[in-house]
């Protein structure tokens, strides 16, 4: 079962149900090219289906390097940018707890990143950090020349062999790069370095499925293995129908376009889960990169309520109507915090005592939405 679902009740003020149903042809038509593999950029259509493509030997060596790195290091180094760093850190941080924000809670490995910036103090505070730890690295990049994540790797390697003879640097850098070619695949053929592929046809923000994603997670301590099986659910749910009715990622889509066409430029993703704002920054760059083109595009933006609430909360009110919102919303059973009764009442929220946080959250972005969500996703 794919446990997700698309709430669009709030927008039929603005976005009649018979324009989105209005649009299935067209959806037909994309679908029926997605899934043949036709059209402009087919030849990177390798995310599609590639959850159903991991084999169980690639999972294998995945989880095995991963128990090496666990086993024998203090500190894991994910040196990437863009789509090499994003969607590994947006599952990480909603995966794991949030003060051990870098590893699961059966991991031993400590977790950093590096090659997303080249901000000095960074990278200074990163290599002080390293010089008294026992850590390996793992680079990432299709190409090996990407500035960012090349300048990374370059002061991070430095540092590893100052330490370490050529035989013990060799066993603390792990490669995930083209299948192929490359300035990064060459050095780590001549080096020796443990090296993972990228498929040639999946784009580098589509590639959190493939080794660029599934290395760091695993060595999180993340179960990879029920990772893509969540994944091959949404493939399949995704993929067998271009009904809008039976399929939220059209009907997403086509509501989108809809009030893009209506004037509305901007769409901020939003939620109330802290755990979720890596999944906000990863958002930004699979909906900015892929539409902004050709002088056109949705501009995303993303707001970490409550506290935005209480900073942009004013402009997403009452300023410019070129905007809309999508909420992420997630039901967990988990950290019901309620709130204490005080003898004194100074702050006044005694009439909350017994309330769970979640309970003001509900309040705050609308019972009614909630209450709708969880009648389709009971816990």
């Amino acid at each position: 079962m794919m446990n997700l679902d698309l709430n669009y009740e709030n927008i039929k003020p603005f976005v009649a149900e018979a324009e989105i149903f209005a649009r299935q042809g067209e959806v037909d038509k994309l679908h029926g090219a997605l899934e043949k593999g036709e059209g402009a950029g087919a030849d990177f259509l390798g995310w599609l289906h590639l959850p159903s493509r991991i084999t169980d030997a690639a999972l294998r060596e995945i989880e095995d390097t991963a128990s090496y790195i666990r086993e024998n290091f203090d500190l894991f180094v994910s040196v990437g940018i863009g789509g090499s760093y994003l969607g590994a850190r947006a599952a990480i941080e909603f995966l794991s707890p949030a003060f051990r924000r870098r590893q699961a809670s059966n991991a031993a490995t400590e977790i950093c990143f590096a090659g997303q910036n080249i901000d000095s103090d960074y990278t200074a505070d990163l290599l002080d950090s390293v010089a008294d730890k026992n850590f390996c690295l793992n680079v990432i990049s299709k190409s090996g020349t990407t500035t960012e994540p090349a300048l990374a790797f370059r002061l991070l390697r430095d540092a590893l062999e100052k330490k370490f003879a050529a035989a013990e640097v060799k066993k603390r850098i792990f490669v995930t790069t083209d299948k192929a070619k490359g300035a990064l695949k060459s050095l780590a053929d001549r080096q020796g370095y443990k090296t993972f592929a990228i498929p040639d046809d999946v784009g580098g923000r589509y590639s959190v499925l493939t080794p660029v994603g599934l290395l760091p997670i695993a060595v999180a301590g993340v179960d990879i293995r029920e990772l893509v099986a969540g994944a091959r659910a949404v493939e399949e749910s995704t993929s067998r129908t271009a009904e809008i009715g039976g399929n939220p990622a059209y009907r997403y889509a086509v509501i989108r376009d809809l009030l893009y066409a209506k004037g509305k430029r901007i769409e901020i993703l939003a939620s109330f889960h802290h755990s979720l704002a890596y999944t906000l920054e990863w958002w930004k760059q699979l909906a900015g990169e892929s539409e902004g083109k050709n002088g056109r595009g949705i501009f995303p933006a993303s707001l970490q309520y409550t506290t935005d609430l209480h900073s942009l909360g004013q402009w997403v009110q009452d300023g410019q109507r070129a905007l809309f919102e999508t909420f992420l919303l997630v039901d967990s059973p988990a950290s019901r915090v309620a709130v204490p009764r005080r003898g004194d009442d100074a702050d006044g929220l005694n009439y909350l005592a017994g309330k769970t946080l979640d309970f003001v959250n509900d309040k705050l972005i609308g019972e009614p939405l909630r209450r709708t969500w969880r009648a389709a996703f009971p816990t």
